[in-house]
């Protein structure tokens, strides 16, 4: 599999250290809230699960975590089918502070989608925090307050993300060789 593997875009140590300021800019905005409220992450599986386990351990604050699930990329496609979320969201959003997980901004369609969602249920706040954002106009004018990566605008395996399921188990992020595609 690691064969298939045509470069290393970003390595496990950039992205563990990253993923470590990441909880400190994130600690440093929720430290304004009160101490008795919560936090709840809403990381949207399957791509963000590798990403969020790293992130919810270098947040102190109180936390929940719901997940949700959208699908974009079914199976061997390598540009957006449309977004769909799959799961349900949770009912009892209203006064509450949202933390919106995902692997990658590239559309901006699935945060959209998620983001407008969350906020008719009426929560006191909402905030996305993103591994990678692609260097294109439509993620760069997408609203996320946090960001681990702006990436050129190519398609990426590893630390979660996947090709038809598969690479998800890479520890690094990385471009497919064209013949394994």
């Amino acid at each position: 599999m690691r064969s298939d593997i045509d470069r290393i875009l970003i390595s496990r140590e950039k992205i563990a250290r990253r993923i470590v300021e990441l909880g400190e800019e994130i600690s440093r905005d929720l430290a304004r809230l009160d101490e008795d409220d919560e936090i709840l992450l809403v990381p949207i599986l399957t791509g963000s699960i590798i990403f969020v386990a790293d992130l919810m351990r270098c947040l102190p604050q109180k936390i929940r975590i719901e997940i949700l699930t959208a699908s974009s990329y079914p199976g061997k496609s390598t540009t957006s089918q449309g977004v769909k979320i799959v799961s349900e969201l949770p009912d009892d959003l209203s006064g509450r502070h949202i933390l919106i997980v995902d692997d990658i901004l590239d559309s901006g369609n699935t945060i959209r989608l998620v983001r407008e969602a969350i906020e008719s249920r009426g929560p006191r706040s909402v905030w996305t925090c993103v591994l990678l954002r692609k260097q294109i106009e439509s993620a760069m004018n997408t609203p996320c307050e946090y960001v681990g990566f702006d990436i050129p605008d190519e398609f990426v395996v590893g630390y979660g993300l996947d090709y038809d399921d598969y690479y998800r188990n890479l520890p690094d992020i990385g471009l497919l060789k064209r013949e394994a595609m």
